[in-house]
């Protein structure tokens, strides 16, 4: 989502909240509940404590995947550098080579990242992957360093293969829906308990239900965010594959 979709997410959500609080308090006054009933601290301490072991469960794991989809896409750029590097130990096809290579980096930076910002599945770079690897499977070989640096560049091109795949695997991954619905759920329920329990002073009770919804609302607008890596306000950044392509290109 944009910056702007959040704040009025944000927004949206402590107004609804403050609403809603504003109006128990004068259908059923906080004295009134007081008197009813003293009891229902332990049951919002059992609600509270629940939810937020899950909100901060999920918030920690959205972030392992995001990060672990910025370090994939920093090991794909550091593959097709290596790949670069070592097409100079094969005299006969290092051109071609480093052109497919230039022109994958190419394709990545310029095509397949405002593409999977969009949510699609980006297939240029697709094309010049497999040239690759027709390159290197066709190479000519005849010295026994060029059988070293043949190989090497064969296993390179292999994790780059596995690092788009997973790349782009990452980029459709979207967590399940019943995780939102807990975590919906979960967050209301939490916030209109909190403005069912009441406080003997309106102006502190609408400071926390206040407080507790910005907080709620802003991990899970977080956890929204990170959970699409490459799309979004929050997203892993090309800079790996423009900082290969200048790498590449100060090769002499």
């Amino acid at each position: 989502m944009s910056f702007a979709a959040n704040v009025i997410i944000l927004v949206l959500a402590v107004a609804a909240s403050l609403l809603f609080t504003i109006a128990m308090n004068r259908v059923w006054p906080a004295a009134r509940r007081y008197a009813e009933s003293d009891l229902v601290g332990w049951q919002l301490n059992v609600l509270a404590t629940t939810y937020a072991v899950t909100l901060g469960f999920m918030l920690y794991t959205e972030w392992g995947d995001f990060k672990a989809a910025d370090l994939n896409a920093e090991l794909e750029a550091n593959s097709l550098r290596n790949i670069y590097r070592l097409a100079q130990g094969l005299p006969h096809d290092r051109a071609n080579i480093e052109r497919l290579a230039l022109a994958y980096a190419t394709e990545v930076v310029e095509r397949d990242w405002p593409e999977m910002d969009r949510g699609g599945m980006p297939e240029e770079s697709h094309q010049v992957n497999e040239n690759l690897w027709k390159a290197l499977l066709s190479a000519q070989i005849e010295k026994p360093m060029e059988i070293a640096a043949h190989d090497h560049a064969l296993s390179e091109l292999s994790l780059l293969t596995e690092h788009r795949r997973t790349r782009l695997l990452e980029n459709k991954y979207e967590l399940p829906g019943i995780f939102w619905c807990v975590l919906l759920v979960g967050g209301a329920l939490t916030i209109v308990t909190v403005s069912i329990f009441g406080a003997r002073q309106p102006q502190i009770h609408i400071l926390q239900v206040l407080s507790l919804t910005i907080f709620l609302t802003l991990v899970m607008l977080t956890i929204a965010d990170v959970d699409k890596p490459f799309r979004g306000w929050v997203h892993v950044s090309d800079y790996a594959f423009r900082r290969a392509l200048d790498t590449m290109r100060e090769v002499p």
